[in-house]
């Protein structure tokens, strides 16, 4: 009997060891300062994987303070630096949606639509992500509009917008070439309409002169080219055009201002 009961207390006994040795191995709870400026050296070494452990412990240990708050955005920019986008939106979300009124949040925003910013491909692929990364710097300039973070946002919003109109005249021309010219108007309207400011409309404009030619309908054509050279009379595009109208002339003269304010409203 005696030998049944040393049999069942002995594992309890190594496990209580175990859970001692455990806790003698947790490191003592260090200042909050050190953990953070730690944590801050690995970043600035480049370690980020290690910066982002540091900032989490910053957190563990010290959860309620201020120097936690700004390390949950420090693990989050780590998390960006090491090309973790995915980990870092869903930090970042997780930390505007707690705190949407702390002094970072903004800060929060903007890294959110930069994590999707950097991820932009080539206008051959999927743009999905492109997307969103306008959405979300869209978003920034709406909830944020007089910072410097807004002010960026703008300047690569421009570039994003003309990244999606280039995506669009790919497609528009593909359909083009296979002589499927209603598809193609389709797709260079959108350039047309939606990105307007961009470097890509002179071409979309003189791409629709061609397909409304093809599909006889004259009218469309010349209007779409009187557009052209009233906007971009010195652009090779418009040459093109006015080559394709038979030598039409399609002067850029203040009659066509009316023409062209229903079709291009700048």
């Amino acid at each position: 009997m005696r030998y049944l009961i040393f049999l069942f207390i002995l594992p309890l006994v190594a496990l209580s060891a175990c859970s001692k040795k455990e806790e003698t191995k947790e490191k003592p709870p260090q200042s909050v300062e050190k953990l953070y400026n730690d944590a801050m050296d690995k970043l600035k070494d480049r370690d980020y994987k290690e910066a982002i452990t540091a900032f989490e412990e910053v957190e563990r240990q010290h959860s309620y303070s201020e120097w936690a708050l700004r390390a949950e955005i420090m693990a989050s920019y780590a998390a960006y630096r090491n090309m973790q986008y995915d980990t870092a939106v869903s930090n970042l979300d997780r930390f505007v949606k707690q705190h949407p009124n702390n002094n970072d949040t903004a800060y929060a925003f903007y890294l959110k639509a930069m994590c999707y910013y950097v991820q932009i491909t080539d206008v051959g692929r999927d743009q999905r992500v492109t997307t969103q990364a306008q959405q979300a710097l869209t978003e920034v300039v709406k909830r944020f509009p007089d910072t410097e973070y807004a002010r960026d946002a703008r300047i690569k919003l421009d570039l994003v917008s003309d990244h999606l109109a280039g995506k669009e005249m790919e497609i528009g021309r593909y359909y083009q070439k296979r002589q499927d010219y209603l598809a193609a108007i389709n797709r260079f309207r959108i350039v047309v309409e939606k990105y307007q400011m961009t470097s890509h409309t002179p071409e979309a404009l003189h791409r629709l002169v061609e397909c409304y030619l093809k599909l006889g309908v004259t009218d469309q054509a010349q209007k779409y080219a009187a557009v052209l050279g009233y906007n971009y009379p010195n652009s090779s595009w418009y040459k093109d055009s006015y080559a394709d109208m038979n030598n039409k002339p399609l002067p850029p003269e203040p009659g066509n201002k009316n023409l062209v304010d229903k079709i291009l409203p700048w």
